[in-house]
């Protein structure tokens, strides 16, 4: 799992799109809040996601009135709906009653004549029953469990009724969480599936079971068409239900409810999916430190003040002080010195990086996350020294950080955001020298990145017309480097290519740097003690296991575009060395009623193309008789492909196996 490669760029946009969407950064540069300057679009839908949670929470607290003042003003038509209506009212009688004063009952009594009974005449043919029903609750005390309306008092009708308005509005709203939010549902639910059907224990699982919690909100189906026939494709139908773990009548309820859409219907069902809001605001915000897209030291407008004085702090410790064997990764004083000059230098070439960054803003307009309201009302900033202290090994356990230990992780930490700034822009020689420089043996430990980080150089010169000087560095790198790792040997020979390509430039067009430099990035944080973001664990495992799942599926995942999850996965590196990198999975279907599947008799070709037969019994099943299958017996679609393989991809023979 952890050497699945995942496309970091993609990965550090959806994040930034979720912190802008969420209004938690603010741009460094400009001192303005997103508020101000964002889209109207995104402005728009983050205000009416806000709303739905004032809404929400007035609604688990009780305070109906509140909720339905909330609704007048910003989605008054959810009101007409007469089938909400009554369910709201009958709540707000039963809070009335149990306020439990005298006034209070007369408002129930009120409430009751003037809103509650004319809404159950008309809202559905149960609203009635359900309104002579909830009379009993005058008489039946609210802690008499064994009453016949103890359901009515239970507080988690609050909760239930709670759900059912968040589903409704946002899909009214339009007001879908951000990409990477219904992502993480999505490969996460995936995830945990995949490990108990194959029986094997996840690297991840105490991360994913606070992250994606289990209960569901209420879906938005109407009750009132649950046996009308659905005008819907069979294999819409499949594969939302496969896809959000849904009944076969629970997808076409959906399907219903979006009039037939099959990404709304998706995104309605995994917004339904509860995630941990002030965990996930956690591991975004450390992700985004981490990555140097954040800037979390102190207010913006101090921070020029803070990097002069830390640099020439550093100047003063290292020419005063003696360092601690942990603190560097060599313990002579010529090493110390090297380690000096490259810090120095990190921090001339990242002044204008760090100008860049954004700043963390946090939750504090919305009070339904205690968290971050927990912080904004202390003023605790999250310092870069706080996620070093969370990523670092070197940390775990350790007594309160001195103010010199802190600089110290603070300065490996920058020194570790400027090799990847510097790889990123292609200077792979000068990351060669500044890497030597803190550690000479790190590249005997990492001798793919050594090699990639060549090619880079290599290819460089190529485009520039110095072509003595490329075979130079393949002749002096390159070159052993294949000698001592056979599998370098194919990925140096696609290097050499460049040569007979003159007019292009070979280093633009072909090479993500952005993948090696998130590549070093993470080695060189692991050398100087700082480990990466759980994020990224998540990530890498997830994608893993979403590979293997639709291997198992037969099938491609119709919904990975939506979602992003595609270009999570695009890590095309042509020159790059790849020894490292998962074989992508096979396609081995295509959308629609001319779908069709190869059984499990086939094989992956070598290069992750369409699957090949390998032996006169494998069976093309037909798309439609996998559905019949599945629908009727109502199996997993791997299941029903195994099926139809035995009996020659007759649908109708396997049903009358089963059911004779």
């Amino acid at each position: 799992m952890e050497s699945t490669p995942v496309n970091w760029e993609t990965l550090d946009n959806l994040v930034v799109d979720f912190a802008k969407s969420e209004n938690l950064i603010e741009d460094s540069s400009s001192f303005s809040s997103f508020a101000s300057s964002s889209s109207p679009s995104s402005s728009s839908s983050y205000h009416s996601r806000l709303v739905i949670r004032q809404i929400r929470r007035s609604l688990e607290s009780g305070d109906i009135d509140a909720a339905m003042d909330l609704l007048q003003i910003h989605a008054p038509s959810i009101l007409h709906d007469h089938k909400i209506l009554f369910r709201l009212q009958k709540q707000k009688f039963i809070e009335l009653l149990r306020k439990g004063k005298t006034e209070d009952r007369d408002s129930a009594i009120d409430c009751l004549r003037t809103s509650l009974a004319p809404c159950a005449l008309d809202a559905y043919p149960e609203a009635y029953e359900e309104f002579k029903h909830v009379l009993l609750a005058f008489i039946y005390d609210k802690d008499d469990q064994s009453s016949p309306v103890a359901n009515e008092w239970s507080e988690m009708r609050r909760f239930d009724l709670a759900g059912l308005m968040s589903s409704v509005l946002r899909a009214h709203l339009q007001a879908y969480d951000p990409i990477v939010s219904m992502a993480l549902r999505y490969l996460i639910s995936i995830h945990r599936a995949y490990c108990l059907r194959q029986g094997v224990t996840s690297q991840i699982s105490d991360l994913n079971e606070r992250l994606l919690l289990e209960e569901r909100d209420p879906p938005a189906a109407p009750q009132d068409t649950l046996y009308e026939l659905p005008p819907f494709s069979e294999v819409d139908i499949q594969a939302l239900a496969h896809a959000v773990e849904l009944t076969r009548q629970g997808a076409i309820d959906s399907l219903r409810f979006a009039k037939g859409d099959l990404f709304q219907a998706f995104q309605n069902e995994l917004c339904r999916m509860r995630l941990d809001v002030p965990l996930l605001d956690q591991l975004v915000r450390e992700y985004c430190v981490y990555r140097g897209i954040v800037d979390s030291d102190g207010s913006p407008e101090n921070n020029a003040d803070v990097t002069s004085m830390q640099q020439v702090d550093v100047e003063v410790r290292y020419a005063s002080e003696p360092t601690s064997n942990h603190e560097d990764c060599s313990t002579s004083g010529s090493q110390q010195l090297e380690n000096l000059r490259v810090l120095q230098q990190s921090r001339l070439h990242g002044n204008g990086e760090r100008n860049k960054r954004k700043r963390w803003r946090g939750r504090y307009d919305d009070d339904s996350y205690s968290l971050d309201a927990s912080f904004e009302e202390h003023k605790q900033e999250y310092s870069i020294s706080t996620v070093i202290s969370t990523l670092s090994k070197e940390k775990q356990g350790s007594e309160k950080l001195s103010a010199f230990e802190v600089n110290s992780m603070e300065d490996k930490f920058e020194i570790m955001l400027a090799m990847k700034e510097l790889a990123s822009k292609g200077m792979a020689a000068e990351v060669v020298d500044k890497v030597n420089d803190i550690d000479p043996n790190f590249f005997v430990q990492n001798s793919v990145l050594l090699f990639q980080l060549k090619q880079v150089e290599f290819l460089k010169l190529v485009s520039s017309g110095d072509y003595n000087a490329a075979l130079r560095v393949a002749c002096s790198h390159l070159g052993p480097l294949a000698a001592n790792d056979p599998a370098l040997l194919k990925p140096l020979k696609e290097t050499l290519l460049a040569l007979l390509h003159t007019n292009e430039d070979a280093l633009g067009n072909v090479l993500p740097l952005h993948a090696l430099a998130a590549s070093l990035q993470v080695a060189v944080g692991r050398r100087l003690g700082v480990e990466e973001p759980q994020l990224m664990k998540i990530m890498r495992a997830t994608l893993y296991t979403h590979n293997e799942w639709f291997k198992l599926q037969m099938c491609k995942d119709r919904f990975e575009g939506l979602l992003r999850i595609d270009s999570l996965k695009e890590v095309n590196a042509p020159f790059l060395a790849s020894v490292s990198m998962s074989k992508s999975y096979a396609d081995s279907c295509t959308h629609g009623s001319s779908q069709v599947t190869v059984s499990s008799g086939t094989r992956v070709s070598e290069d992750g193309s369409s699957p090949t037969q390998v032996s006169s019994r494998d069976v093309i099943c037909d798309e439609n008789a996998i559905l019949k299958v599945m629908e009727f017996l109502a199996l997993p679609r791997a299941d029903a492909i195994h099926l139809l393989a035995q009996y020659n991809g007759n649908a109708e023979t396997v049903i009358q196996q089963i059911f004779p």
